[in-house]
């Protein structure tokens, strides 16, 4: 066993998601590889995936199919991101692969592997999952990562996603996303009489449990940035309601009932206020409310449609859409509200603009001659790049890690409806997330643990 196992303090946060014991991880001592197997600014232009082996994990107590289907959840997330591919089993040279064993390195070199990844699935005597893993450089010949994990038989997928993000850190030296979960507005009836009901699934699509029966209506359900708690807006009466979901306990709790139209509720970094717009009248401005206190401070004040406020992730601005110009346009304010700055300046309107986690760019929808795209922005306005385009795309929401945008997009016809997709900042790698019904309004959560 390569390296120093090191008892690990289980976070509150796995315990209450069933992760129910993270004990241990081998802090594997070996040097970085001489040479890097990634150095990607995954922004910029079409990347070369990387070519990563996943021998399907050995099982120590007969259940296979679990080991195999680890590796597949795996396999899968990797080759999502667009910047890894997994090699096709059928190439590979040797065969029943032990995690406690050096790789014959010279058969995944003949193959042009760069990454192998090995593992190992046991079931202990006391009902719980041992998972270890495997991470080696392949022309370096040495061990990158290892860790072990033990949890319950049920939360199998889950703990590939951990898996998942170790493996994209260790080899992006970034944070991965794998581990967390999307909220979105599930549809089904005809057009004209559709049902919304809030729903959730983990970032692949897999999971799908409803927080919602669909009494009500929902509309744009934002998760904070610090907890798995939720707002959205809820039309159950005669005025619109902001409410706050706890996803584990489902405890619901109503932020505050407003007159007219209340738009777009989003957090603050901090998770302890969120920003919404408020209709008076046929104007609307921008509110923050703290959520400790209720307070409600107004932002803007003006003879314009001003909403889709979204903060910096440093919580010092706020960025909107506004018609202030004639048509809708971007702006930047301070959070505190006065003066606010145009950033949007191409043809066409702009709308529904959030802020990346990484505080580099700001994503938005833009309309212009009957198309709709999805695009990116620095926080000035400079460097717009349009990521993707289609009949009616809308409502871009940020992976944890700022690297992925999910979005919907409608189809048309009759019998069309909105779909969820994600779209990474190369542009080039647009996928599909399988939902049971169509689905809209997508909102990203942060790493669960």
């Amino acid at each position: 066993m390569h390296g120093l196992l090191k008892t690990l303090n289980v976070p509150k946060g796995l315990k209450a998601l069933g992760l129910a014991v993270l004990v241990t991880i081998a802090a594997v001592s070996a040097p970085k590889p001489a040479f890097a197997l990634v150095e990607i600014d995954i922004t910029q232009g079409n990347i070369e995936p990387l070519p990563i082996a996943l021998p399907s994990f050995s099982a120590e107590g007969g259940d296979d199919k679990l080991a195999a289907d680890m590796t597949s959840v795996i396999a899968a997330d990797l080759k999502r991101s667009g910047l890894f591919n997994p090699l096709d089993p059928a190439s590979f040279i040797q065969k029943n692969m032990s995690v406690n064993s050096t790789p014959r390195f010279g058969d995944w070199r003949q193959i042009s592997a760069q990454a192998l990844v090995t593992g190992t699935v046991t079931k202990q005597p006391d009902g719980r999952l041992r998972a270890e893993f495997r991470l080696w450089d392949v022309f370096a010949q040495e061990q990158m990562l290892g860790q072990q994990f033990f949890t319950t038989p049920e939360n199998w997928r889950r703990l590939a996603h951990i898996i998942s993000d170790a493996i994209y850190e260790r080899l992006t030296g970034e944070k991965g996303y794998f581990d967390t979960r999307i909220v979105f507005v599930d549809e089904t009836g005809t057009k004209d009489k559709r049902v919304k009901r809030l729903a959730i699934m983990d970032q692949d699509g897999a999971n799908v449990r409803y927080l919602t029966r669909g009494d009500d209506l929902v509309l744009t359900p934002r998760f904070s940035p610090t907890s798995q708690e939720i707002t959205y807006m809820s039309y159950g009466g005669t005025d619109p309601s902001v409410y706050l979901l706890n996803i584990e306990t489902g405890q619901r709790e109503i932020v505050g009932n407003f007159p007219g139209m209340t738009f777009a509720p989003r957090f603050s970094p901090d998770g302890q206020s969120v920003v919404m717009s408020l209709q008076q009248g046929g104007n609307a401005n921008i509110f923050k409310m703290d959520l400790r206190s209720r307070r409600t401070t107004r932002l803007t004040n003006g003879a314009a449609i001003d909403t889709s406020p979204s903060f910096s992730p440093d919580g010092r601005q706020i960025v909107f859409e506004s018609d202030r110009g004639g048509s809708q346009q971007l702006y930047v304010m301070s959070a505190n509200g006065g003066e606010a700055r145009r950033i949007s300046f191409g043809p066409g309107r702009y709308s529904t603009p959030v802020w990346s986690p990484r505080g580099d760019l700001i994503a938005f929808t833009k309309q212009h001659q009957g198309r709709f795209m999805i695009g990116v922005m620095k926080p000035d306005g400079k460097g717009e790049r349009i990521l993707t385009e289609g009949y009616h795309n809308e409502g871009p929401a940020w992976s944890p890690n700022g690297r992925v945008l999910v979005f919907f997009r409608d189809t048309p016809g009759a019998n069309g409806g909105p779909q969820v997709w994600t779209v990474d900042l190369t542009g080039y790698n647009e996928q599909r997330v399988d939902t049971p019904a169509f689905a809209s309004d997508p909102s990203w959560s942060p790493l669960i643990n």
